[in-house]
Order: C-alpha cells, then sequence, then structure tokens
C-alpha cells in the first residue's frame, strides 16, 4: 500500500475520533425538538394570553373600577368556576402549575398527566381573568412544560432521534422555560427560570441548550402576535452610586423577612385548605370572597385605578412611575399578598411570581421614600421586586434578569443582584413551592447511562396480604437481600411491605398480625429502559418510595429495584474501574522499569 494512503487512513481515523468525541452529547436533536416545543408552547400560551389580558380582564377591570360592588360577585362567579372545573374534570384539584411541574421533574420522571391539560388551562383562565389575585405564569409554566412531556412520547416513536428517559425531564424544564419566556416576553428570564425552578440551591443543568433555543422560539411566536415590547415599560433617568449599595442592602433584609413570614403562613394555609373537608369549589368560593373583600377595602381606602386583584399588569407601571405615598404603597403590598393568599391558598390555578414582584416594587418604592430619602425611587422599586422573587421563589439569577429584562432597567441588575442575594440569604429554605428541594446529595454519574435492567432483581419476592408476618419471614430468611417487598392480593398489586415494619412487630405477634396492616402504599413503576440516575430521584424523592417494579409496556413485572440494588451496581462499577486503572499503573511501570534498562546513564 502506497506510504500516502496509510497516512490518510490513519488520519481519518482520528478524524472520526475527534468529532466522535465532539459530539458526544448529541446536541444536534435539540435543534430540531427544541424550537418544536418553543413554537407549540407560544401558541397556546399566547392563546390563553390574548384570553385574559385582551378581552376577559380589561373588560372586567373597567367594571370594577366603576362599580365596586361587582367585585364580590365576579370573583364569586369566577372561583366556583375554577372550582368545579377543577372537582369535575380532574384527577386531583389540589395538584396544578408550577407545583405539578417540580414534582413532576422530582418523582414522575417529567412525565404529566395529560387528561387534565385543558380543563387546567381553563380553570387558570377563571382563576386570573376574573381578578383572582394571579397572574400568567401558572398556566404559561404548566402548559409549555405539560407539552414538552407530551412531545417526548410522540418523538420517542422517531429512532431518529433517539430519546431516552431523561429527555422526558429535559424537555419538561424545556417546555417551562418557553412559556416562561412567552408570558413575560422575556426569553432570558425563561431560561433562567425554568433551570431554577426545581431546585432552591442549584440549577437544572441539563436543560440548558434545549431551554434556550425553545425560550428564544416560543418568544418569537408570540412576538408574532401581540407583538415583542418589554410588557413592563420603567424609563428610568436615575442611575446607582455606591451609596445606594447599602441601603439596596438592607432592602433586601427587611424584603426577605418579609418574605420568609408571608411563604410559612401561605405554606400552613395551603396545608390546612387541602385537608378542610368540604367540596372544592366552596374552597375557591370562601377564598374569591375574601380576595373581593381585599380589593374592596383597598379602593375604599385609596379610590382611584390602583387595586391589588386581577394579573395587576397595569399596577406595576402605576407603581413604579406614578407618585404614592408611602402609607398607600405599603397597604397595596399587604393587600396585595393576602388577596394572593387567600386565592392559590384556597386553590386558585396559577402562581404568585407577579404578586410577589408587584408587592417587592411597592415596598421598595416605599423604602426608597421614607428610610433611604432617595429619589431614584425606580432603582428600589427594581431591588425590591428582585428580593421578593428571589426569596420567595428561591431563584436570584432569575429575579435580577427579570427585572433587567421584562422592564427594560439594565442599569439596576448590580443593585437588583445584591439586593436579591441578601434576600436569599435571609429568607432561607422558606420558598412558596412546597416541592421545590435542595439538590440531591447523592451523584451517580458513573450510572448516567444504564438501564434499570441491568441492575434490578429478576427473582421477585413477594408477599400476599392475606398472609401472616410469621408465614412471610419463614419465606424471606434465604432471600433477604432487600428492605421492602412488593404486597399483593392475589395479582393485584396493592403496595410494599418494609423490613423495618417487620422488625417493629412483636414476635409474639408475628403468627396473628396480616401483612395487609403492615402495607405501604408508596410504590412506584419504571420501564426497564429507565436510567438509574431517574429510578433513584424516584427512590430519594420527597416522597420516599421502598423500591420500583420495573414493568414493561405490556404491564408485566419484570423484577424489582432498591437503593440497595443501585449502591451495590455502583460498588462494582467502582471496582471495577480501581481494577483497570491498576492493571494501566502496573503496564506503566513494567514500561518504566524497561526504559530504566535501556538507559544508558541508568545501566
Amino acid at each position: 500500500m502506497p506510504r500516502h494512503k496509510a497516512l490518510l487512513r490513519r488520519y481519518r481515523s482520528l478524524v472520526r475520533e475527534d468529532m466522535a468525541a465532539t459530539y458526544s452529547r448529541d446536541l444536534r436533536k435539540w435543534l430540531v425538538i427544541a424550537p418544536v416545543i418553543g413554537v407549540s408552547a407560544g401558541l397556546v400560551i399566547t392563546a390563553v394570553a390574548a384570553i385574559i389580558l385582551r378581552w376577559l380582564w380589561p373588560a372586567l377591570l373597567s367594571y370594577y373600577l366603576h362599580h365596586h360592588w361587582a367585585i364580590v360577585p365576579g370573583l364569586l362567579v369566577g372561583s366556583i368556576l375554577t372550582g368545579v372545573i377543577m372537582q369535575r374534570f380532574t384527577s386531583d384539584p389540589d395538584e396544578h402549575s408550577t407545583e405539578e411541574i417540580i414534582r413532576s421533574y422530582h418523582e414522575h420522571q417529567g412525565e404529566v398527566d395529560m387528561s387534565s391539560f385543558f380543563p387546567k388551562l381553563l380553570a387558570a383562565i377563571t382563576t386570573v381573568g376574573f381578578g383572582g389575585s394571579a397572574a400568567l405564569e401558572g398556566p404559561g409554566i404548566y402548559g409549555g412544560a405539560a407539552i414538552g412531556s407530551w412531545l417526548y412520547a410522540r418523538i420517542q416513536r422517531l429512532r431518529y432521534f433517539r430519546l431516552n428517559p431523561r429527555d422526558r425531564r429535559i424537555m419538561l424544564i424545556c417546555g417551562a422555560a418557553a412559556g416562561m419566556s412567552a408570558v413575560f416576553r422575556a426569553p432570558l428570564t425563561g431560561i433562567v427560570f425554568a433551570l431554577e425552578m426545581p431546585y432552591k440551591d442549584d440549577l437544572a443543568h441539563e436543560a440548558l441548550v434545549p431551554s434556550l433555543i425553545a425560550s428564544v422560539v416560543s418568544y418569537l411566536t408570540l412576538g408574532a402576535f401581540l407583538g415583542s415590547r418589554p410588557l413592563f415599560e420603567l424609563k428610568s433617568t436615575h442611575s446607582y452610586t455606591m451609596k445606594d449599595m447599602p441601603w439596596c442592602a438592607l432592602l433586601g433584609v427587611l424584603i426577605g423577612l418579609i418574605s420568609m413570614a408571608f411563604v410559612i403562613t401561605f405554606r400552613r394555609l395551603r396545608t390546612w385548605v387541602i385537608r378542610w373537608s368540604v367540596p372544592h369549589w366552596f374552597k375557591l368560593a370562601t377564598g374569591g370572597l375574601l380576595t373581593a373583600l381585599c380589593g374592596l377595602a383597598f379602593l375604599r381606602l385609596y379610590p382611584g385605578q390602583l387595586i391589588p386583584i386581577g394579573p395587576n399588569y397595569e399596577a406595576v407601571n402605576m407603581i413604579l412611575t406614578q407618585s404614592h405615598s408611602s402609607a398607600q404603597l405599603l397597604t397595596f403590598g399587604g393587600f396585595k399578598l393576602a388577596a394572593t393568599a387567600f386565592t392559590l391558598g384556597t386553590g386558585g390555578v396559577s402562581a404568585m411570581f407577579v404578586p410577589l414582584f408587584l408587592t417587592g416594587g411597592a415596598l421598595g418604592t416605599a423604602f426608597a421614600q421614607t428610610i433611604a430619602h432617595s429619589s431614584a425611587l425606580e432603582l428600589y422599586g427594581a431591588v425590591g421586586m428582585a428580593s421578593f422573587i428571589s426569596a420567595g421563589y428561591k431563584t436570584p439569577l432569575a429575579a435580577a434578569v427579570f427585572v433587567a429584562e421584562a422592564t427594560g432597567a439594565h442599569a439596576f441588575i448590580i443593585p437588583a443582584l445584591i439586593g436579591a442575594a441578601v434576600a436569599y440569604v435571609v429568607s432561607g429554605d422558606a420558598s412558596a413551592s412546597g416541592d421545590q428541594r435542595l439538590h440531591e446529595g447523592v451523584k451517580v454519574q458513573e450510572l448516567a447511562e444504564l438501564p434499570v435492567s441491568e441492575v434490578m432483581q429478576r427473582e421477585v419476592v413477594s408477599a400476599q396480604a392475606s398472609s401472616t408476618v410469621q408465614e412471610f419471614v419463614h419465606t424471606l430468611s434465604p432471600h433477604a437481600h432487600h428492605e421492602a417487598f412488593p404486597v399483593f392480593e392475589k395479582h393485584k398489586l396493592l403496595g410494599a411491605v418494609t423490613l423495618w415494619s417487620l422488625v417493629h412487630t412483636p414476635p409474639d405477634r408475628w403468627s396473628t398480625t396480616k401483612i395487609r396492616s403492615l402495607l405501604d402504599r408508596r410504590i412506584g413503576r419504571v420501564s426497564p429502559d429507565c436510567d438509574v440516575s431517574e429510578a433513584l430521584r424516584v427512590l430519594l424523592g420527597a416522597h420516599r418510595q421502598p423500591l420500583l417494579l420495573v414493568v414493561s409496556e405490556q404491564g408485566k413485572t419484570l423484577g424489582v429495584v432498591t437503593k440497595t440494588d443501585i449502591l451495590h451496581a455502583l460498588k462494582i462499577r467502582r471496582e471495577e474501574a480501581e481494577s483497570e486503572q491498576g492493571k494501566v499503573s502496573a503496564v506503566h511501570g513494567i514500561a518504566g522499569l524497561d526504559e530504566v534498562a535501556r538507559t544508558p546513564e541508568l545501566r
């Protein structure tokens, strides 16, 4: 073979190796998938935004301001409609909006129940459009994320894209970013908020590139119909000086404390309402009445165009650009928080991003007038906005970016970051989202691409619910490899029984205690091709599950997987890696000795 052909073949091999390493993450598929998510989410959110912001709310707001008495029946009608929709047409009326998406990300591998998709969007329209103290970020995040999850099941059938179970979670976050971007006409905010949303102390890094693409496409899609101007236009002639920095930090401290108190109160109220044993529509009706009273009381005290109910986009510009007394601003902030707690705490379908944002602006402006004695009211209003979002949602980066992007106040981004960081720290782990969590401490990068089918136990040791503890223990003794075992009623899966519950049953009661009485009904299912890291997320989630059943598409149980199985696989991988490293070291050692023997100076 000629020498030049041999060299060419050798370099072709090197080029293929380099290109394989360069494109090892296979980002090309997201150039197709992410725009599809962006366009789909953008169209849905455009429809929701047009219904609420162009047709429903402007007409009702005008009527409310001219006929204050109409606020009560208007909010009652909207709240009862929301309650009936959620009660009749959804499987769980207490699960919706941002909460559902975060829970899906952590516990359901990014899967969203689409049977309730349209009812939940309709319930969001009746919540916000009739005057509930919430805005469009709830349906935006939910709608976009649900679309991303739904598209996964369709695109997965196309083998060309080679989607794996982890990609569903990426598409979920990707859709949430697209929805947030469209709602606020702020693509960078959509990206950062969606990545910060699942965790209190980290980002969902794996979804960065798809979220970036989907957010921009969604923004352009909505812009084609509703325009691309910033949602809130803040035209400030002021900048900031170093003297403002301590005041911004102090404002962050105060808002961090207020946010912490509000979030804890809200979570307590929400828990109590969920446990309240009355029809769901009655809970919403109660919340609607209390929200209406907040609006009426404020208008009694301060008649005018400012009102602490509804999506309140128009109130942002009023607070930032018009003159209001500090007393009026503080009263507005207090009524706005109360109305938000009554709307969302009783089951209203949306989220509180804009209410927190707006309250922070009111408090920041009042702070500038009464404490800092500064004429740069827009500066402190912007810092207050970023601080309240950061403290309430544990999203400090998104808070500062949103203030700059949605209001046009780019000059205030440094003070906004300072206030957001201080408020984040002062408010601790108190979050408006009960399902937001700290990042998992267990890292299993070594098992990132390993399917559950390779670590599961195929010989399933199970128990019958009618068996006694004594009968089950006798069959268990030679197979006690797990800490939990599935329990069946004949062929119907009921749940699991744990070794802990067996050990804590007195031995003298083993012959009379049925397995049914020790049943733990929290048991999940995963597919055999599910990523091990995804299975571990479910096992270590807030609703910790003792084991996962590995089930085929036909519903056949193939095996079980527990934390013990995953840790055992991790141990084997590490031992294999250490063994391989030892062999390489030995080879290098022999090569080194051989090199010494050939070196004249050392012979």
